[in-house]
Formats: C-alpha cells, sequence, structure tokens
C-alpha cells in the first residue's frame, strides 16, 4: 500500500528530512519511505524506487515536501503518516541548542558581531542569494551548496575578491579556518602547514595525513571543483594562496586539485612560485615537470604531498625560489639536438607556460604547424627525422642549428634562446668552437642565451674548456635540465595576478553562521567555536514571481 502526503511550501534542511525518513521507515509494517523536497531530480529517485504515485508526479511543486510511504496495508501506512509531526518536533532542531534562532541572515549577523564566516548549505537555486547578503554584510563564504549557475559562481567570486573576502565554492564541503573544521573536516592539531584545496576529500586525505604523520594544520581552504575551470580563472585558489602567503602562522603551503585548465595552471603556479614560501604541488593526473622548480615541490599522490610538507615544515629540503633579477621575459626558442633532453625541457617547461610549441608535443595543443618556422615559445629537437634527411645529426654537425639560432635570434620577439651541448664520444670534437662566436654574432639587447652542457671532465671535448668558451660570451650554463628550467621560469613567469586585490584578513580565531544544515551548525558548537544557526525558509515560500518582486523591491 502506498500513501502520500503533500505539504506544500515547507522547507526542512536534508539532514531533518533524511532523519524523518529512516524514521518512518522503521515504523512496525513499514516497508519503505521517501520524504523530500519535491524537485525533479528528487522525484526522478523515488519514481526509480517505485515511491512516486502518479498524481504526486503531476502535482507536487519543488517547494512542497513530498511523504510517501509503502507499508504492508493501508493503516500502518496512515499510521505512519500520523507520527510524521511527532517525529519532526524531535528531529527539526537536529538536537544541540534549542534557543532562539534568528530567521534571517542579517538577525544573525546582529546577534553574533564577531562572526566573520557564514556557511551555506540551503538548495541550490536560493545559494547564491545567500551567499551574495553574506558578502553584502561582509562574510567570508563557505558555499556547500550545489546546483549553482556557473554565472552566479563567477560573479560572486568577483564580488568576494573586489571587497577581500574569500567565498568557498559553490560545491566546497571542506575547510579548517584557525583549527575549526567547517563541513567534512576531520579534527587535525595545529601546524605550520596551509592547504588549498578545489574540492573535499583531497584536503580531507592530506590534512588527515599530515596529522598523522605529527605535522598540524594552519588552515585548509576550499575553493569548489569549478573554480580551477578556466571560465572562473581559479579566483579563491589564487586569493588563498595570497592569504596563506601573507600569514605568519604558514610556514609550507600544499596545493592540491585535479587537473586545471591550462591557463590557470600557469596563474597558479606562478602565485605559488611569488609566495616565498616553499609550496607543495599535486595536480592530480597533471605531468609533474620534475621533483622540484625553485620553492615549487611536485608530488605524485595525495600521501607523497603530506609527506613532503611534513618534511619541509622540518626543514628538510627547500632553499628558497629564484628570483627574477632579469626582469619580465617575452618568448623562449629552444634548439636542442637531444631529443629525450628537449622532451624532459618541454615537459618541465607545460606547467608554467602557455603558447608552448613543439615539433614533438606532449598535447595536441602544442603540435607546431610548420617546423621550420617558431611560435610564441617553442621547443625544437633538431635531431628529428624533418630536420636531419640529408644530413647529418645535429650531435656532429652544428649547421641547422646555427642558421635557426640566426633565424630566431632576428626575431624581436625572442629574449631567451636554449641550447643544449652533448659531449661524449662521437659527438662534434669542439662544440663550442662553433657555438660560441654565432652566439656573440647574434647579442643583442634584450636576448640572453643559456646552455645545458651534458659531459664528464673525462670527455673528450674538454667539458671545462667548453663551458669556458661559453661562458666567455656570455652563455648562462647549467649541468641539468632541471636547474635550466628553474632559471628559466624565474624569467618567464608572470608577475603575482593578485597583488592588486584587497589582502584577505583571517583574523585570530573563527566564529560563524550556519544556513542550511544544522550538522554544521552542530559540528562547530562541538568544537568550542561560536555559532548561531539560521532558521532560514526559502523567501517568498519558494514561489519564483513573487521572489523576483522581492529582489526588485529590496535593489529599488
Amino acid at each position: 500500500m502506498l500513501v502520500y502526503q503533500i505539504r506544500p511550501g515547507a522547507y526542512y534542511d536534508s539532514v531533518v528530512l533524511m532523519q524523518l525518513q529512516r524514521a518512518l521507515a522503521s515504523l512496525p509494517n513499514v516497508v519503505d519511505a521517501g520524504v523530500v523536497m519535491a524537485t525533479p531530480a528528487n522525484k526522478e529517485i523515488l519514481a526509480a524506487n517505485n515511491l512516486l504515485p502518479a498524481p504526486a508526479e503531476d502535482t507536487a511543486k519543488p517547494d512542497d515536501l513530498l511523504i510517501v510511504i509503502h507499508a504492508a496495508d493501508e493503516p500502518s501506512a496512515q499510521a505512519a503518516l500520523a507520527q510524521v509531526d511527532d517525529l519532526l518536533r524531535q528531529r527539526r532542531s537536529g538536537g544541540g541548542d534549542a534557543g532562539f534562532r534568528p530567521k534571517s541572515l542579517a538577525t544573525a549577523a546582529k546577534q553574533l558581531p564577531t562572526a566573520d564566516w557564514v556557511l551555506v548549505s540551503v538548495p541550490g537555486r536560493f545559494a547564491a542569494g545567500v551567499a551574495e547578503e553574506a558578502l553584502d554584510l561582509g562574510k567570508h563564504v563557505l558555499l556547500y551548496s550545489d546546483n549553482v549557475p556557473l554565472a552566479d559562481e563567477i560573479r560572486l567570486k568577483q564580488k568576494a575578491r573586489e571587497r577581500g573576502l574569500l567565498l568557498m565554492g559553490p560545491d566546497c564541503g571542506t575547510a579548517i579556518i584557525h583549527g575549526i573544521g567547517l563541513g567534512f573536516a576531520n579534527r587535525v592539531q595545529r601546524g605550520h602547514i596551509g592547504l588549498v584545496g578545489a574540492s573535499g576529500t583531497g584536503l580531507q586525505a592530506i590534512t588527515a595525513a599530515i596529522h598523522n604523520l605529527g605535522g598540524g594544520v594552519s588552515h585548509a581552504i576550499g575553493t569548489g571543483g569549478r573554480d580551477l575551470k578556466a571560465e572562473v580563472g581559479g579566483i579563491t585558489a589564487l586569493q588563498a594562496l595570497q592569504a596563506l602567503a601573507n600569514d605568519p602562522a604558514t610556514q609550507t603551503i600544499v596545493l592540491v586539485s585535479k587537473p586545471p585548465s591550462a591557463e590557470v595552471a600557469v596563474r597558479l603556479l606562478a602565485a605559488a612560485w611569488h609566495t616565498g614560501k616553499p609550496v607543495v604541488v599535486q595536480f592530480i593526473g597533471y605531468p609533474p615537470p620534475g621533483r622540484r622548480v625553485g620553492n615549487l615541490h611536485f608530488a605524485t599522490s595525495l600521501q607523497e604531498a603530506a609527506e613532503t610538507a611534513v618534511e619541509l615544515g622540518q626543514g628538510t629540503g627547500d632553499e628558497g625560489r629564484g628570483t627574477n633579477d632579469q626582469g619580465q621575459m617575452t618568448n623562449l626558442r629552444a634548439l636542442f639536438s637531444g631529443g629525450t633532453l628537449a622532451y624532459e625541457l618541454l615537459l618541465c617547461l607545460q606547467p608554467f607556460l602557455t603558447n608552448l610549441h613543439s615539433n614533438i608535443p606532449i598535447q595536441p595543443s602544442q603540435k607546431l604547424a610548420d617546423v621550420w618556422r617558431s611560435v610564441g615559445h617553442t621547443v625544437l629537437d633538431l635531431g628529428e627525422d624533418e630536420f636531419t634527411q640529408g644530413r647529418l645529426h645535429p650531435m656532429m654537425d652544428n649547421d641547422l642549428r646555427l642558421r635557426r639560432l640566426r633565424q630566431e635570434a632576428a626575431d624581436p620577439t625572442v629574449s631567451l634562446i636554449l641550447l643544449d651541448v652533448v659531449l661524449g664520444e662521437g659527438a662534434h670534437p669542439d662544440p663550442a668552437s662553433e657555438l660560441a662566436p654565432a652566439i656573440a654574432q647574434v647579442a643583442r639587447d634584450g636576448l640572453q642565451v643559456a646552455a645545458v652542457v651534458i659531459g664528464t671532465e673525462q670527455d673528450p671535448q674538454d667539458t671545462a674548456a667548453q663551458i669556458a668558451q661559453l661562458e666567455a660570451v656570455g652563455v648562462r650554463v647549467f649541468r641539468t635540465v632541471n636547474q635550466l628550467v628553474e632559471w628559466v621560469v624565474a624569467r618567464l613567469l608572470p608577475p603575482p595576478v593578485a597583488q592588486d586585490w584587497p589582502a584577505i584578513q583571517l583574523g585570530q580565531s573563527l566564529s560563524a553562521l550556519n544556513v542550511g544544515v544544522a550538522s554544521f551548525y552542530e559540528s562547530l558548537q562541538a568544537q568550542g567555536t561560536t555559532a548561531v544557526q539560521v532558521d532560514w525558509r526559502p523567501p517568498a515560500g519558494g514561489n519564483e514571481k513573487l521572489m523576483a518582486i522581492l529582489a526588485k523591491m529590496k535593489g529599488g
């Protein structure tokens, strides 16, 4: 027997509804129960479980409470429905403090003026309005709600940035501020490691691992899963890096997310570089450029990110970042004879640079349309077939590389030329004797040449003499690709994009207002922080037309 009840405009948070559904399902002779706000998605779930009577499908509206009982017989079903109000009275508060609960966010802010955070977990179509009200009140926001339109997210994050506030989310499930866990956070000890994470479980895994390894967390700032998409531009992640860079309690930073868009990755790594603090980076599934570049340490798993952060906190791995002592560069051109060296260079540079091209691309977008014509930043493997037909390999014959050197140096947009000089048996007997004069001939203001020299003191070319010849004409010489990359990155990274934003003030402690899921409020209380639960209801009972009228009246 299936019976149902529709309560028009009756709003309850999802935790209360879950508790009510479980209580009803446990009653005698009740086979199953469904208790939901009657949104289309919730109706589909009920239908899939054979809990959606046809009349309810047609008449229940998204802001109606729909209660469905599947019982062995009608008396049992009706008896279960008769207990709904008693069960709601028991569970509506979710336990905890049963004192006065303000009906509006503005009233709650007056009740607790020290609150600088608002937690928002109301249904998605109302969430943007609540979050905007919180920003207008000068509060940071953890926006747990999902199904918030992307356009609203972008607008709200831009507004937050302009006001020096953080908007974490939408769909941000985890954060830790001043040792207080927000949302689904683990209880971890305080310490000097700050974290920025795009979503919840990554932050949970790393903060828990840091705690279990004996380390501690200063803050863990969530951004929401869409923050690192190109459309949003990593607004919250960039603000979070700035906040942790300015936070004296944070000595080491961890940056974790699923792979960001290429443009956002470059901005994030530039911001991480400019923090001046050791930063552990774990872009899950994104090829790391090596173990370390300057103050950036790249991990290949969540556990490794935690281990590296704890080790850095003990002073075992960072000697600071590179410096941008030569000013901003424009395009680079790498003319390499070694295919593996060229590939390693490309792999190391791609997280830091956009507009990167090559004849040995890692990403399809990097493919050079015409190998005889460089575009933007270009890395060439001159040992590939298209360059070696009818001529010796460039490790033995410098002719093609010398021609290309002159071509690239003549391009006024090029400020940096990179070479590899590979010594050893079978290689050119004295490559520097040809390269050095050619480099001297193309020298001009604004053009730098750097080279990685691969060889030993026993090689027939005399490695020290080769290096001396190159350095004599101003070439900056390195012995590994990673050293070369670190030097290049220091010159090519953009300046900190967040430098003109109002500084984020995290304060000395946390108190909060909670709008939505009551268990978040109870969690704040259990952790010993001051909080107020808002007795929120959808404006105008959820009626779209009335909501629009109210919004116009408020705006006017």
